[in-house]
């Protein structure tokens, strides 16, 4: 056991990290038209907005909590220690990730069922659509099963990422977790391990260049109701992209 837990939580985030930082850079000096989303706003009807804009929403927020935990422990520990707003902050927690888990459900849905967006789906988009629903169904079962996670989060997974970032990691606390919040731990590394090769890789590209970009004229020949009728395939090739 003690082998398995120096893989998953000393030998596994360092190979994450350097895998992420490696190919990150790479993709971008090589492939940098591949360094996007990929949208599919044009292959599809209003319908993919309720599914979009509350996944993105939720998903900034979750990260950026987990962040500040990580950033400011002690703060967030002085913030729960009175325990109406730790109620406040473990609801809010909960309410973002029950809106990522529904908003996903019917992403994946969506991908399955409208035509033209299987078209322009890749192995890899299964692949992390499938380990963010994992991610978030262990992340509501861990606040519904295991109270108060932001303040265990922050007294006992805090100073072990810290000690990974200081080449000293400490591991008993994490150690002695329960498994699923182990397996959840696991699943933000091999997240982090197949960054690179997703389309999420646009979450690290802000369009600022859009603030000085010149105009872009854009002329519609083609007939708007046809072509944006979701029934119908895009395209019978799919895009080189990620």
């Amino acid at each position: 056991m003690n082998t398995l837990n120096n893989f998953l939580f000393i030998a596994l985030p360092y190979i994450a990290i350097v895998v992420f930082l490696v190919g990150n850079i790479y993709r971008y000096v090589s492939t940098q038209f591949t360094y996007s989303s990929l949208s599919a706003q044009f292959l599809e009807d209003k319908q993919g907005f309720w599914g979009t804009v509350p996944f993105h929403i939720g998903i900034l927020m979750l990260f950026l909590g987990h962040l500040a935990i990580f950033l400011f422990p002690e703060a967030t520990l002085a913030w729960n220690s009175n325990p109406v707003r730790l109620i406040i902050h473990e609801g809010i927690a909960f309410t973002f990730g029950l809106t990522v888990l529904i908003a996903l459900i019917g992403l994946m849905l969506r991908r399955l069922f409208n035509k033209r967006l299987r078209v322009v789906t890749s192995k890899m988009d299964i692949v992390i659509e499938l380990l963010l629903l994992t991610q978030v169904i262990l992340g509501c079962w861990i606040a519904l099963g295991y109270r108060w996670g932001t303040s265990w989060f922050a007294a006992d997974l805090t100073p072990y990422l810290w000690s990974i970032f200081q080449f000293d990691p400490q591991i008993q606390a994490v150690s002695a977790l329960p498994l699923v919040i182990k397996l959840h731990i696991v699943g933000a590394f091999v997240i982090v391990l197949i960054f690179p090769f997703t389309r999420l890789v646009h979450f690290l590209v802000a369009p600022i260049h859009y603030l000085w970009r010149p105009y872009q004229v854009v002329i519609w020949y083609w007939d708007k109701q046809k072509i944006r009728k979701s029934s119908t395939a895009w395209t019978s090739h799919r895009p080189q992209n990620n």
